[in-house]
C-alpha cells in the first residue's frame, strides 16, 4: 500500500517538475539537472517494486532518496538565483519533502524486516 502511494506521489511530482521546466527559459543545463533528478525519484521507486530481492529493493529506494535530496538542492538553487520564485517552489519543496519522509520510513522498515 505504501509503495503504491509512493509511486503515485513521485509520478505526480515528476509531472509537475516537467511542466515547470517547460516554462523556464535559458539555464538549460540547470533545468536538465532538475528534470533528471526529479524524474529519477519515481523511476527508481518503480524499479524497486521489481527488485531481485530485499537488498536490491533497499538500494533502489536509497537511490530515490539521494535523488530527492538532489532535487531539493536544485529547487533551492533556482530560488536563490531568482530563476524561480519562492512561492512557485514552496509546494514542490513540500511535496519533495513528503516523498523523502516516506522513502526514509520505507527504507527503515525494509531494513528492519531483513533482520
Amino acid at each position: 500500500m505504501r509503495e503504491n502511494k509512493l509511486v503515485d506521489l513521485s509520478m505526480d511530482f515528476a509531472i509537475r517538475i516537467i511542466k515547470l521546466c517547460e516554462t523556464i527559459k535559458g539555464h538549460y543545463s540547470l533545468v536538465n539537472q532538475l528534470e533528471r533528478s526529479a524524474t529519477s525519484i519515481g523511476a527508481n521507486i518503480h524499479e524497486a517494486n521489481y527488485a531481485h530481492g530485499k537488498a536490491d529493493f533497499i538500494a533502489k529506494l536509497q537511490i530515490s532518496l539521494k535523488e530527492c535530496y538532489e532535487t531539493e538542492y536544485w529547487l533551492e538553487l533556482f530560488v536563490k538565483s531568482d530563476i524561480l520564485s519562492r512561492e512557485a517552489a514552496i509546494d514542490l519543496l513540500n511535496k519533495c519533502g513528503t516523498i523523502r519522509r516516506i522513502l526514509v520510513a520505507s527504507i527503515n522498515t525494509a531494513k528492519e524486516n531483513t533482520k
